[in-house]
C-alpha cells in the first residue's frame, strides 16, 4: 500500500469561518454542473483557468439572453416605434446566440468571447444613437463590458472596447446630438468611470494572476517534496505508518505491507486496528500502554519480537504523537527498524569481548611470569656464580689436609707431646704451621661469608622479585622507601661482580654519598641489573679490551635525579633506539626481549622515565632512568 499524504482533523475543532462576499457553497454546487452542462467536454476538459473562462461566458451569455428577452417583453411594446427595438433584440439574441454556437463549434472560448464582447459594444451605441439620448451612457450593462473583456480577453482586448465605449460615451455622442456643458460633463464622468473599471478589473486579474502563479509554484513545490517523501518512504525498509487516536490505520508504507503478509497473509486496510485480533498478547499489552503515554503527549520507543513472524526478528519500534491545531493529540506516528543483525552483531561483539579480555588476562600472566624468569634469572646467574665459587675454594682448600697431618703427628707422640714439641724439628714447627693453618683457615672464612652475603643478597632479591609480582596478582600496593641511591647501585653492582669481573670489565663510579629518594627499592634494583646486563652482553659482543661502564648520578634539576649507565660496547643502531623499550624487541641473538619491556612498565609505576642514546654501531650506549625528588627526598 503505497503512502499518502493524510491530514488530522481534531473531532469538536471549529472550522474556519466563511470569509466575506464567497458564495455560499450549497448554491455553488448546484450551479456548477449547470454551467458544465452548457460547455463542450473539449472545455470542461481544459486547465483551471480555461475552465473558469468558460463558466462565465455561458453565464453571461445566459443572462444577457434573459436580459433580452425581459427587454423585448417588458420595454418594447410602450414605445412608441417598437420596431427599431425588436430588431436590436433581435441581432443581439441571433449573436448570443451564434456565441454559444462557435463556442461548442471550436471548443475554444477566445472566439466566443470575442463575439459576446462585440455584440455587448454594439448594442450599446446601436442602442444609444436609436435613443438619441446620452442616458444610456450610464446603464448598468455599459459596465459589463471592462469587466467581461478583462476577463475573457485579457487587459489590452478590454482596452480596446473600454475605449469604445468611453469615446462614444463622452466625445461622439455629445457632439452629434449637441447636448449641454452639464450633460456633456456627466458622459465625461461616465467615460472616466468605465476607464476606471477596466484598470481596477486589470489590477484585480493581474492580483489573481500573482495569486494564482504563486499558488501554483507553491504546489509545484508541494508535489515535488510529497513525491520525494513518497518514494523516500516507500523505498525504506524500516516500517512507516500512522493511526490516529484510536489506533485506527491511517496510512502505511510497503514495509509494513510486507510484515502483514507474512503475520495475517494480506494487506493492511485503512480503518482497521494497527494491531487486529489475534496478535500477541504480550505486544497488545505493550501497544496499550504505549498508546496511553503517546496520547498523554510522550515519544516512546521498545523492542519487539513478534512471535507470529515468520523469521525471527527484532523490531526497534518508535511512537511519536501527532499535535493538532488545538494542542492535542490527534494520532501517532509509528517507525519500526529490523535490528536483528545489529542485536547479532551486538551479542558476537560481546563473545569477542569476553574473549578478548580473557587473553588479555592469560597474556598479562604470562608477561609477568616472563618477568618473573627474567629477573629471576639475572639474580641466578650471581647465585650460580657464588655457589661455583664456594664450591671451588672449598675443593681446593688446603686448610683440612694440613690440619689432618697435624693432627697425625700430634696423635703418634702422644705419650712423648712435650717432648716431641721441645727437641723433635717437626714437633717445633708445629705450632708455626697452626698458626699459618688458622690464618689461611681465617682467610678462606671471611672470602666464603663475603660469597655467602652476596648469595643471601641474590636470594633476597629472588624473594622480593616473586614477592613484588604476588603482590600485583592480589593488586597490592607497592613498598615504597626511601633509600639511597649510591647504596642501591652498590648493591647492583656486587650482584653483578663477579660476572663482571670474569670478562674483564671494569666499572668507574661517579657519584658521591647522599642522594635520598622515595621509590620501590626492588623495582629499582631490578631496572638496574637489567641495565648493567645488557651494558655486560654489548662490552662482551664488542670484543674490546678496554672493557668500560660507567654508572653517574646527577640532579637535572630540583625535582629530578638522573641515573646514567655508560658502557663503550656495540652501540645501538638508529633505527633500532625507538624500539627498544617494545615487548619482544632485542638485538641479541639469544634475547628475548623481555627485560627493557619490564623495566619501562616498572619505571612508569614509579612516575620515573627511561631513555637510551647511542651515537651508533661501535660507539657505546647510555641508559638513563630520571626518578622524581621532593623535599625530604633531597639532598642531605
Amino acid at each position: 500500500m503505497s503512502t499518502t499524504r493524510m491530514e488530522a482533523v481534531a473531532g469538536g475543532e471549529a472550522q474556519a469561518p466563511r470569509r466575506r462576499g464567497v458564495m455560499p457553497g450549497g448554491l455553488m454546487a448546484r450551479l456548477l454542473p449547470v454551467l458544465d452542462a452548457l460547455l463542450p467536454e473539449r472545455v470542461r476538459a481544459a486547465p483551471t483557468e480555461e475552465l473558469s473562462r468558460g463558466r462565465l461566458l455561458v453565464a453571461a451569455l445566459s443572462l444577457l439572453l434573459m436580459c433580452d428577452a425581459l427587454f423585448l417583453v417588458s420595454y418594447v411594446p410602450h414605445t412608441e416605434q417598437p420596431l427599431p427595438f425588436i430588431g436590436i433584440g433581435a441581432v443581439c439574441a441571433l449573436g448570443y446566440g451564434l456565441a454559444f454556437g462557435v463556442l461548442h463549434w471550436r471548443g475554444s472560448t477566445w472566439l466566443a468571447s470575442l463575439l459576446l464582447c462585440a455584440m455587448l459594444t454594439g448594442g450599446y451605441l446601436a442602442t444609444g444613437f436609436n435613443t438619441r439620448s446620452a442616458a444610456t451612457g450610464a446603464h448598468v450593462f455599459c459596465m459589463l463590458i471592462p469587466l467581461v473583456s478583462v476577463y475573457l480577453l485579457g487587459p489590452r482586448m478590454g482596452l480596446v472596447f473600454t475605449l469604445m465605449v468611453s469615446v462614444d460615451a463622452a466625445l461622439a455622442r455629445p457632439l452629434l446630438l449637441g447636448q449641454s456643458a452639464l450633460t456633456w460633463g456627466r458622459e465625461f464622468s461616465t467615460a472616466f468611470s468605465l476607464l476606471s473599471g477596466w484598470a481596477l478589473t486589470c489590477l484585480l486579474f493581474l492580483a489573481r494572476d500573482n495569486a494564482n502563479l504563486a499558488l501554483e509554484r507553491a504546489l509545484r513545490s508541494l508535489r515535488e517534496h510529497e513525491r520525494k517523501l513518497t518514494s523516500l518512504l516507500e523505498n525504506t525498509e524500516d516500517v512507516v505508518c500512522s493511526v490516529d487516536a484510536q489506533g485506527r490505520l491511517i496510512a502505511a508504507n510497503p514495509a509494513l505491507g510486507e510484515l502483514y503478509r507474512e503475520v495475517l497473509g494480506r494487506e493492511p486496510r485503512p480503518g482497521e486496528p494497527l494491531f487486529p485480533e489475534g496478535s500477541p498478547v504480550r505486544l497488545l499489552r505493550t501497544w496499550k500502554v504505549c498508546a496511553n503515554q503517546v496520547l498523554a503527549g510522550k515519544r516512546v520507543r521498545f523492542e519487539a519480537s513478534p512471535s507470529l513472524l515468520k523469521r525471527p526478528r527484532v523490531l526497534d519500534i518508535s511512537v511519536n504523537p501527532v499535535v493538532g491545531l488545538s494542542g492535542q493529540v490527534v494520532g501517532m506516528t509509528i517507525f519500526g527498524r529490523d535490528i536483528t543483525e545489529r542485536k547479532a552483531a551486538e551479542t558476537q561483539l560481546g563473545e569477542m569481548h569476553r574473549s578478548l579480555v580473557e587473553a588479555s588476562r592469560k597474556a598479562g600472566m604470562a608477561e609477568i611470569a616472563t618477568g618473573v624468569l627474567h629477573n629471576v634469572g639475572n639474580a641466578l646467574n650471581s647465585v650460580n656464580v657464588s655457589v661455583n665459587l664456594m664450591s671451588e675454594r672449598l675443593k681446593h682448600s688446603r686448610v683440612q689436609p694440613g690440619l689432618a697431618r697435624a693432627a697425625s703427628l700430634l696423635g703418634t707422640s702422644t705419650a712423648e707431646l712435650s717432648a716431641f714439641l721441645a727437641e723433635d724439628a717437626r714437633g717445633r714447627q708445629l705450632p708455626d704451621y697452626l698458626r699459618a693453618l688458622s690464618e689461611q683457615l681465617g682467610r678462606e672464612r671471611s672470602e666464603l661469608l663475603d660469597e655467602v652475603r652476596t648469595l643471601l643478597t641474590s636470594l633476597d632479591h629472588i624473594k622480593s622479585v616473586v614477592s613484588m609480582q604476588q603482590q600485583h596478582a592480589r593488586f597490592s600496593d607497592d613498598v615504597v622507601e626511601r633509600l639511597d641511591v649510591t647504596g642501591l647501585l652498590d648493591d647492583a653492582l656486587r650482584l653483578q661482580a663477579v660476572a663482571l669481573e670474569r670478562v674483564g670489565i671494569g666499572v668507574r663510579r661517579e657519584y658521591t654519598e647522599g642522594d635520598f629518594v622515595r621509590v620501590d627499592r626492588h623495582k629499582l634494583l631490578q631496572i638496574l641489573l637489567n641495565f648493567l646486563s645488557n651494558a655486560r652482553h654489548a662490552l662482551v659482543e664488542s670484543g674490546r679490551a678496554d672493557k668500560l661502564i660507567t654508572i653517574r648520578v646527577q640532579r637535572v634539576s630540583d625535582a629530578r635525579l638522573r641515573i646514567a649507565v655508560v658502557d663503550n660496547g656495540i652501540g645501538i643502531a638508529p633505527e633500532d633506539a625507538s624500539r627498544l623499550f617494545t615487548q619482544g624487541f632485542t638485538t641479541k641473538k639469544d634475547g628475548h626481549g623481555f627485560g627493557l619491556h619490564t623495566s619501562a612498565l616498572a619505571a612508569a609505576e614509579m612516575d620515573a622515565s627511561l631513555s637510551c642514546a647511542s651515537e651508533g654501531r661501535g660507539q657505546g650506549a647510555t641508559f638513563i632512568i630520571e626518578l622524581p625528588v621532593s623535599g625530604e627526598e633531597s639532598r642531605v
